[in-house]
């Protein structure tokens, strides 16, 4: 397969053979998996306290010839707490159990849950390989709402990854047909619900991805551009390349990153 790379002017510099892992099959079903993979592997365990309900006496003897107790009056089983006592006769509430005020939880989240999900080197690999394949395949990147001009796939010439401004990174992305990408990507909406109030009050939506050699200037200045995502080839992951485990992600690399792909062999396994 065949590619334009172009300057940062956005005109046509030469043509580029792309890496095999560029021409391999999309599988859906493999980078879902990749995806939630990383997604678990990311999450935080949470859960209520072991204890939680259970720390209120609730012992009543329902034993026959206990001198206190709730034999033979004709009430249901539930643990109950002891309020106050008058001789033989006592004053309750029911306690301890799930139903009842203050009780414990049915079944509650725990703690010692294990979110981790495994998945194999040569599967998290192929998933990689088939999210760098629809990158490139048009039909894929607008079925993500991307705004695209004519110049796709876009490959920028090596100069570009010593862009140190983020309005330079922001100039180069209008010369490459993206103004209006970055214009749908800039849009933040206010949550609904009550995640307004645990850090996330914000929906913001996912814009490009640049991808370059190692680590340089546009590497820091690329990622101030609200929506834009910057990474070194190497850390590629099917995340970032298909985020939502929706392949087709609006990807924008350079002539380094290219080239360190195809003469590394990366994600093609040994």
């Amino acid at each position: 397969m065949k590619a334009d790379i172009v300057t940062i002017e956005g005109k046509s510099a030469k043509k580029v053979d792309l890496p095999r892992q560029f021409s391999e099959e999309v599988r859906t079903d493999l980078i879902t998996r990749a995806v939630l993979a990383i997604q678990n592997n990311k999450r935080q365990p949470y859960g209520a306290k072991p204890t939680a309900g259970m720390r209120a006496s609730a012992e009543v003897s329902r034993r026959r010839r206990d001198y206190r107790g709730s034999y033979g009056i004709g009430i249901s089983r539930v643990p109950r707490k002891v309020m106050s006592k008058s001789g033989t006769r006592m004053n309750w509430v029911g306690a301890f159990a799930p139903g009842t005020v203050k009780g414990r939880k049915a079944h509650p989240p725990k703690g010692s849950k294990i979110w981790d999900q495994k998945i194999n080197k040569k599967e998290r690999r192929k998933a990689i390989r088939s999210a760098i394949a629809a990158t490139v395949l048009r039909e894929y990147v607008q079925k993500r709402n991307h705004r695209i001009s004519s110049i796709y796939p876009i490959i920028v010439e090596g100069k570009s990854e010593s862009l140190e401004k983020t309005r330079d990174v922001a100039a180069m992305f209008g010369k490459l047909g993206l103004g209006d990408e970055l214009k749908r990507s800039s849009v933040k909406t206010v949550r609904a619900g009550v995640g307004k109030t645990r850090g996330r009050k914000y929906k913001k939506r996912i814009g490009p991805l640049v991808v370059v050699s190692g680590e340089c200037s546009l590497l820091r200045s690329a990622r101030n551009i609200p929506g834009v995502d910057a990474v070194i080839v190497q850390n590629l992951n099917a995340e970032l390349l298909a985020p939502g485990c929706a392949p087709g992600r609006l990807t924008v690399w350079t002539e380094n990153a290219i080239e360190k792909m195809g003469k590394e062999s990366l994600f093609m396994g040994k």
